[in-house]
């Protein structure tokens, strides 16, 4: 390419951001709303729901926010998310972990049982929401207990709507109910390509869990 093309491309370039920059300029400053509680929603049948929600707490974590998280249906598993989080989050308290599933429905097969632990387990969400130094709260699958109907529906969606100002809360979940969607300010839907658990690669330490 000669000179006078290079410096031709690089006009070019230039003008188009320029261009750019003045419609992302004008997009930022059309928003009022400096600060609000978000309630986001993390969905669909794709990997990666809840590990976003726990990338979304560490950066919390890193501006003192503090964090709760409240797993809905999941049984006490050594997660490597858990580890490094209250690791990190101990000192300066930052962190309020609590695991309250005994299991997925499918494995427990004891519907009562799911009840009382997903009614546990939001009785403990309801404690966190109402804390005033919480700041970002992670209902790890909670749409999970809202789909098999262990939880009333009506209830959930009118604590979450009525969360504090200054709270952010993440639900995560495939099959997340309509009325949760149409509640929520922001809604991920994961969607798989391809999983290698199709070809029969088993859940590894540091990639499932």
């Amino acid at each position: 390419m000669s000179e006078f093309a290079e410096e031709d491309a690089a006009r070019r370039h230039r003008e188009k951001m320029e261009k750019r920059k003045a419609v992302q300029d004008a997009e930022v400053a059309g928003k009022s709303i400096a600060e609000k509680g978000l309630l986001m929603v993390h969905t669909g049948p794709g990997k990666g729901k809840s590990t976003a929600a726990f990338g979304l707490a560490l950066r919390a974590m890193g501006h003192g926010l503090a964090v709760g998280v409240v797993q809905f249906g999941k049984g006490a598993w050594d997660t490597g998310e858990r580890r490094i989080l209250e690791k990190l989050g101990g000192e300066d308290r930052l962190l309020a972990w609590h695991t309250l599933g005994e299991g997925f429905t499918w494995e427990t097969q004891d519907r009562a049982r799911d009840e009382a632990a997903a009614r546990r387990a939001w009785e403990k969400a309801k404690e966190l929401m109402a804390s005033k130094t919480i700041r970002l709260l992670v209902l790890d699958e909670l749409s999970i207990a809202l789909r098999y109907e262990h939880l009333p529906l009506d209830e959930v969606i009118a604590a979450l709507t009525a969360r504090r100002d200054d709270l952010h809360i993440v639900v995560t979940g495939r099959n997340a109910k309509p009325e949760l969607i149409a509640a929520a300010d922001l809604v991920t839907e994961m969607t798989m390509v391809k999983h290698h658990f199709q070809a029969g690669v088993k859940a590894q330490a540091g990639i499932e869990f």
